[in-house]
């Protein structure tokens, strides 16, 4: 039986006697569809380039603001730059535009398929350039003058409005440019890479014509039709990409010399192309590559205008997995040196290398996170991150001095905090959240002493009716710390027994509980809460942001220590006075939605009724990169896959479980799902099922009340 070992944190988000001023939760609220629920926040708020002045918008004005004092002062309005769009017959802005300032007094702004420049002193706002309707992808270059943007497969610049295919392949299986290469993974998020001083274009092409079609079904034809997506399952055969670069003075394309580098002793072909890196001085390409295997990585160099690979510059190995996230950050007034992120001594920390790929010295070190590198100064003596160094739940701004490695933090208000450091690193910008905080934003000093509150903590859910979160810690059979959260119904009555739904998720690259808003949990899970439910959640291995051992735990073996130490949560809450131990349901979405049906399947006498959506049901139907990254291939795992593979326990389903999938899911193909039907037919088990129709991989919009309304009513029914 595991132990309740410490109390970490009890937020009482609303006094029960003032209930009679207050309301419950609606379904619309739940599924944010109220936005007065919503923490306040500045918009855009950021410093102006070339200053130590910040900006933020609100109410369709560009306000200014600085350390100087409190007062406040109109930029630009956003009736001014309508003018200007109406006087050159111009679409005008329904809302302010995200604006990106050149200089004190330059910006520039798109609407729709065009880019205006503006002039704060000459009062200007000029049409720049514009692109194909249909474009996207698009990419502005850092001068704003010259867009890349794609069309279908293809890859296109426009310049004042003129168009240049760069790419002109009709096979469709070729495509250019693209932010879903390699499925998004290695925080991938954009195909096209401009070189700092905008002569040149880097991007991915990525050939998957060799790949199997996956066939979707769009059924608003009379006659339904096919549309198929490109969908590399683990173990089988997936795309090749390479990398080029295309010149803008001389319109030529030069593809990187991308496979594995002669002389190497590695044995191993590379497969993935990531972290792509421009040097300052825009001759080289720094590439972080890596094979199908994913277990070793090697940080390349090629030369950009030649595409010639240069040298290797260091390698790294792991029995698992090696996962590059971010690619080299070179310091501020030193380009031959950079800092790399790594978790290879078992925790994300940061190592200053040169560009030879001569290791100087390891930054930062200890059990605990950089989670987000920032900046180094103008001098790149200092380097500012944010960490948990503190509280795996919080995130805190520190500085170090990269010359004798003092490390010093700057926030120190428990919470998430979200920081901008000035040019000049006199000033910071600091927009925090925690459990009692909806959201504050204060002006630091650079060591962190307050000088101006911007945004003051004002709780939204002030008029609505909440239980009590608390957040804890419980001890699984290895003594590792597992954080939990527990919401209690309003009007919690300790003498009554309550049923429990467990929301789970519970996959890598998340964490579900943090010192914020809620204590994250969000709205919906605070709504269940208010329907009379108790709401647990646990972190549990294989989740982020604890170090490798605790994320890599669940390698080969989905679905086993994940599920064990939500057990541990389980037989916590069955120890609660106040818990009805034969009314306990569960309910997650992708990964979750596997541990939920795994937990239904592996304890049938312990859960009462289950409700997930897009559910991972045999990991051979996952695709290759993620599926591989954790399971290696079904070839390779058998045994890994047999024991992952839920249909393998379909023969102890017992409870009410519905399934919820959409049927136009290209991230967790419905084949999962409806295979499973087909095991419950054949084994004469019962289960309900609902397909959302023109819907990914989650369900949004306006139907997102109908799939909240679904989950609880189903609850209700049967829990």
């Amino acid at each position: 039986m595991s132990r309740l070992s410490n109390l970490l944190l009890v937020t009482i988000l609303l006094p029960f006697t003032t209930f009679a001023q207050s309301r419950l939760l609606t379904v619309e609220d739940a599924s944010y569809m109220n936005p007065k629920l919503n923490a306040a926040t500045l918009s855009q708020l950021r410093w102006r380039t070339g200053t130590n002045q910040f900006v933020y918008v609100a109410k369709n004005c560009l306000i200014i603001g600085s350390n100087a004092n409190t007062s406040r002062d109109t930029l630009l309005r956003l009736t001014e730059i309508n003018l200007h769009l109406k006087k050159d017959k111009q679409d005008t802005l329904k809302r302010f535009p995200a604006i990106t300032f050149l200089s004190p007094v330059q910006y520039y702004f798109t609407n729709g398929n065009k880019l205006f420049s503006g002039d704060l002193t000459k009062n200007t706002v000029t049409e720049e350039n514009s692109w194909n309707e249909k474009g996207e992808n698009t990419d502005i270059e850092k001068a704003g003058k010259l867009v890349a943007f794609t069309v279908s497969n293809n890859l296109y610049i426009s310049k004042n409005g003129k168009e240049t295919a760069i790419t002109n392949d009709s096979n469709r299986g070729i495509v250019y440019g693209s932010a879903r290469v390699h499925r998004n993974e290695f925080g991938i998020e954009k195909g096209t890479f401009w070189s700092p001083d905008g002569l040149n274009l880097a991007f991915y092409r990525m050939d998957e014509s060799m790949v199997a079609d996956y066939p979707l079904v769009d059924i608003t034809p009379r006659i339904a039709t096919v549309n198929p997506t490109k969908y590399p399952m683990a173990g089988m055969v997936s795309h090749q990409v390479t990398v080029g670069v295309y010149s803008i003075s001389s319109g030529k394309i030069t593809y990187l010399q991308t496979e594995s580098p002669a002389g190497t002793d590695s044995g191993l072909r590379i497969e993935y192309l990531t972290n792509i890196t421009w040097s300052p001085d825009g001759n080289h390409i720094y590439i972080a590559t890596l094979n199908r295997d994913q277990n070793f990585m090697q940080l390349n160099k090629y030369n950009a205008i030649t595409g010639k690979f240069i040298k290797t510059l260091f390698e790294e190995k792991n029995d698992t997995y090696v996962e590059p996230m971010q690619g080299p950050e070179f310091l501020t007034g030193n380009p031959g040196k950079f800092i790399w992120e790594s978790r290879r001594d078992g925790y994300n920390h940061l190592y200053l290398y040169n560009t030879e790929g001569l290791l100087i010295k390891q930054l930062t070190q200890g059990p605990w996170e950089v989670t987000e590198f920032l900046k180094t100064d103008q001098s790149g003596a200092t380097a500012y991150f944010n960490c948990n160094k503190d509280n795996p739940l919080d995130r805190q701004l520190y500085s170090l001095d990269l010359k004798n490695g003092d490390l010093s933090p700057i926030t120190r208000i428990p919470g998430m905090h979200t920081t901008q450091i000035s040019v000049d690193g006199k000033f910071i910008l600091d927009s925090y959240t925690s459990a009692s905080v909806a959201r504050q934003v204060e002006l630091l000093d650079s060591k962190g002493n307050w000088l101006q509150t911007l945004l003051a903590n004002d709780n939204p859910l002030k008029d609505i009716q909440l239980g009590e979160t608390s957040v804890f810690l419980l001890k699984n059979e290895d003594s590792t710390d597992l954080y939990c959260r527990l919401i209690k119904p309003a009007g919690f009555d300790p003498e009554k027994k309550y049923p429990v739904i467990v929301y789970v998720y519970g996959g890598p690259h998340s964490q579900l509980i943090s010192n914020s808003w809620l204590s994250g949990a969000g709205l919906f899970l605070n709504y269940l809460a208010d329907k009379g439910y108790i709401v647990f959640t646990m972190d549990n291995r294989g989740t982020s942001y604890r170090g490798r051992s605790f994320e890599q735990a669940i390698f080969r073996n989905l679905g086993m220590k994940e599920v064990s130490d939500q057990m541990i949560g389980v037989n916590y809450l069955k120890s609660l006075p106040f818990v009805d131990s034969a009314r306990i349901g569960i309910n997650g979405w992708s990964y979750g939605g596997f541990l939920t049906v795994s937990m239904f399947l592996k304890h049938p006498n312990t859960f009462k009724v289950a409700v997930c959506g897009g559910p991972v049901i045999d990991w051979k139907y996952y695709e290759v990169m993620y599926g591989e990254r954790y399971m290696d291939t079904p070839e390779t795992n058998p045994e890994g896959y047999k024991n992952a593979c839920l249909l393998n326990y379909v023969k102890d389903l017992k409870g009410k479980l519905l399934i919820i999938h959409d049927d136009q899911d290209g991230t967790v193909v419905p084949q999962n799902s409806l295979t499973f039907l087909k095991k419950c037919v054949d084994s004469g088990k019962q289960v309900d099922f609902f397909f959302y129709p023109g819907h990914e991989h989650n369900v949004r919009g306006k139907d997102r009340v109908h799939l909240n309304q679904k989950m609880v009513q189903y609850f209700e029914d049967y829990l």
